[in-house]
């Protein structure tokens, strides 16, 4: 016998979407507006000490993925690519939405975070073709790369979803 929803599961599940949409437009609005100021107020490649020896804010374009990966691939469709990839993972997060939004509201939050960050990253490839980083770190001659609002958002998106399923009991659901 197939299990129906109840009409106060339907209720949660509808604001727990809400909540994650708010979360999503949240995080584009703050990523958007992160970008647009560093646009306006920097020249391309220009650094600016923040934190010495330790952080800087520049403003560079990366045509590739996470880490610059693909940066240095030659061709068009590369942008394709990557939009293609981020509309599948938005496509994806709707079905762990559905799996998970019952179970706890931090896979909710966790959700909203990854999504509102591909689809901040999702805005600058459509816009440019690449996308605009500019948070950069560094500490006794160790360099991360350049990063932006939506990818410490799927960064921290992603470590909320595997805490609480790890804290759930379900690391096979990982």
């Amino acid at each position: 016998m197939a299990s129906q929803a109840t009409p106060s599961h339907v209720n949660l599940a509808m604001r727990r979407f809400y909540s994650m949409l708010s979360i999503l437009w949240g995080m584009v609005a703050l990523d958007q507006a992160t970008k647009w100021w560093i646009m306006e107020s920097f020249r391309l490649h220009e650094l600016r000490e923040v934190i010495p020896g330790f952080f800087n804010l520049v403003y560079l374009h990366n045509s590739g993925a996470a880490f610059s990966l693909l940066a240095s691939a030659e061709g068009a469709w590369k942008k394709w690519f990557f939009i293609v990839v981020a509309v599948g993972a938005l496509a994806f997060i709707l079905v762990l939405f559905k799996q998970y939004c019952l179970k706890n509201r931090t896979y909710t939050v966790a959700l909203g975070l990854i999504a509102g960050g591909a689809v901040g990253n999702l805005i600058d490839r459509l816009r440019f073709g690449s996308v605009v980083d500019f948070l950069d770190f560094y500490l006794a001659g160790y360099h991360w790369p350049a990063f932006n609002v939506a990818d410490s958002a799927i960064c921290i998106g992603v470590g909320l979803f595997l805490y609480r399923n790890l804290r759930d009991g379900n690391p096979d659901k990982i």
